[in-house]
Order: C-alpha cells, then structure tokens, then sequence
C-alpha cells in the first residue's frame, strides 16, 4: 500500500499541471500522455550520460516546458483549435521521444539515481519514501499556489473564466495561455523524470492514458476539499492523486480483475467521478463534512433583519416611546408647537364668521 502511496505523489506532480490547464486556464490539453514520456526520456539519457540526477530531474523538466510552448505555439499563433493542436504535437512528440530515448526504452538500474540511497537501504516502499515524495508534492503544491497569488496568475486565471473579458482589459492571452502550457506540462516532465529514475525505466508508452489519471485525481480532490479556497483545490488534486492510486490498488487485489485492465479502472473511475460530481446530494455532503463549510446557524447577508432607527427603515418603523432618531441632514424639520401660557384652559367658543354691517337704509 505504501508503494501505491508513492505512485500516487508522483503522479500528483503530473496531476497538478493537469489542474493548471483544464481548471484554471480551461485549455483541452492532450500534450500531458507524451510530455510525460519527454520528461522521463529526457532524464533517463542525461543521467546515462553521466549528468547529475538533480540537473537530470531539471532537464526533464524543462523538455516538458518545452512540448507545452509547441503546443501553446500551435493554438496561439497558428490558430489552431487547443484540443487538435495538442493531438498534434502528442502524435508529433512520440516520434521524438523515440529519436531523444534511441529505443523503445531505457533501463537506469546499473546508474545512480535519486533513488539510489533509498534502494540501496531498502527503503523504497516505506514511510520514509512517502514522507520525501510528500515534501516534493507540498513543494509543487505551493511554488503553484504562489504563481496564482501572483499578478501574471491572476491574469491567467481571468483568460480561463472570461477570454474575452481579460483581453479587453489589456491581459495578453496568447501569453498566458503559453506560459501556463509551459509551467503545466513542465510538471508533467518532472513527473516523468522522478517516476523514470523510482521505477528504473521508462517506455515510450508510459504516459499512455494518463491524461485520464490527471483528471480522475482532480475531479476525485475537487469532491473531498471542494474549491472554495486555491490552496484546498491544490491540496485536494494531492490527496485526490493518492486516492486514486489507492483504489486502483485494492482493485487490482480482487481477482476478478488483472494488470492489463488498470486502464479500464480509470476510465470507470473518471466516469463514476464526473457523474458523481454532478450530484447535489453528494456535494452537500462534502459539505457537511468539511470544516470550511459555510455556518449554518448565521444568517445570510441579505437576510440580516434591519436595525431599528436605520437611515432606510426610519420612514417604515413604528414611533416608539422613547427619543427618536436622529434626523438626516437633508429631512424636512419637524413642525415645533406654538408656546402657550401656562394657566386654566377655559371652554373653547365657536367660530362665528364675521357678519357683514348693516347699511344706513337697514333697520
């Protein structure tokens, strides 16, 4: 189980870059099966090569980067629809994946890696390894977390929700979008680097489906953390990649199923997680369950009951017996009572109207 664990870390790192272009800049990326690979192949040649594993790890990372600007390239100056431009440069990249890797795979079992010290202590599979893999994840989580607090994250989050919107404010979006490839599917190819050197290999077709193992893990942490905050959505694609891995582990106990139907798990999982998603009754919940929900026993903001004496509800309010309350700059003046003498207040006469003077003729 611990093993599953690992994996699911990893992948968490491929997970994140998945987040950063189908949540937030809401970009159909397909590059993530093939930048995969790019990343891993990338490294695994550098470190055959005798390069350092940490200068490795960095270099699968930036070949990813490297297959996210193609496909930014593609959409933003060829004008090409984002879901076929990143089909093209997928078919595009699986031949040069297997010019950068010369074969169909390589092995890095008799070099050393970033593994290494942990193979060799027998520690791979261990809490040890969960605890490392774990700060690597929480590194990417919040380097993430950071570069959408930032002005230029703000900008690409805006580009996502409203293109149009962001453009007519000034934001560049064929900029962003293109970064935002970049900085996605270099996580992608640090994904590959790290899981090629803990395995001790990588295939020309280790990256295939995993595009459905990205979105199962966001739309998995999504459900459980919700997306109230950044950094619960962050944290939730995390603990929504190891989720993932973990069911597929127990799956896999059963024997009903077997090895070659773990991409028929993802695909069922993806579907159960979309059509559960879409379910008011399992959101609320979530709801219930989670400590940043809304307070129930508050009331909403509109629902607040006005304050007797409120410069809005002076006109509606009852008189009371008390002083009233403080008159508006612009309210009319009362009407002050004419002063009378204090004395005995004798019976009121009648009004007569005044009779007009009898003339000299009239008796």
């Amino acid at each position: 189980m611990l093993s599953a664990i690992d994996l699911g870390l990893i992948y968490a790192l491929l997970a994140l870059g998945v987040f950063l272009t189908f949540r937030i800049l809401n970009f159909a990326d397909l590059t993530v099966d093939a930048s995969f690979v790019t990343g891993g192949g990338t490294a695994a040649l550098c470190i055959i090569h005798g390069l350092s594993p940490w200068l490795a790890t960095g270099a699968g990372f930036l070949a990813g980067a490297v297959a996210g600007l193609v496909t930014g390239l593609l959409h933003t100056k060829l004008k090409i629809d984002p879901l076929l431009a990143s089909i093209l440069n997928m078919l595009a990249l699986y031949s040069i994946n297997l010019r950068i890797m010369g074969a169909g795979n390589l092995s890095l079992l008799r070099v050393r890696t970033l593994f290494t010290p942990l193979q060799e202590a027998r520690l791979i599979g261990s809490w040890l390894s969960v605890l490392l893999l774990g700060l690597l994840a929480l590194l990417a989580k919040l380097v993430l977390d950071w570069f959408l607090s930032t002005d230029f994250g703000l900008a690409v989050q805006a580009t996502g929700d409203n293109l149009g919107m962001a453009a007519s404010l000034g934001v560049s979006t064929d900029w962003t979008k293109i970064v935002t490839l970049m900085l996605a599917n270099g996580l992608v190819g640090l994904s590959g680097a790290v899981m090629a050197q803990y395995q001790g290999f990588i295939d020309i077709g280790s990256g295939t489906g995993l595009i459905l193992a990205g979105l199962a893990s966001v739309i998995i942490g999504n459900a459980i953390l919700g997306t109230r905050f950044m950094f619960l959505a962050t944290l939730g694609v995390v603990v929504g990649s190891v989720v993932y891995r973990l069911v597929i582990f127990f799956a896999l106990k059963w024997e009903f199923f077997r090895a070659q139907d773990m991409k028929l798990i993802s695909a069922v999982m993806v579907i159960a997680a979309l059509v559960l998603s879409q379910s008011k009754t399992l959101r609320n919940s979530f709801s219930r369950l989670s400590p940043w929900r809304p307070k129930a026993d508050l009331p909403e903001p509109m629902g607040i009951l006005p304050t007797p004496g409120a410069p809005l509800t002076v006109a509606a309010s009852p008189p009371t017996a008390g002083p009233g309350p403080l008159q508006s700059v612009h309210s009319t003046p009362p009407v002050q009572p004419i002063a009378t003498a204090p004395g005995p207040v004798g019976p009121i006469d009648p009004v007569v109207p005044d009779q007009p003077s009898p003339g000299p003729g009239e008796a």
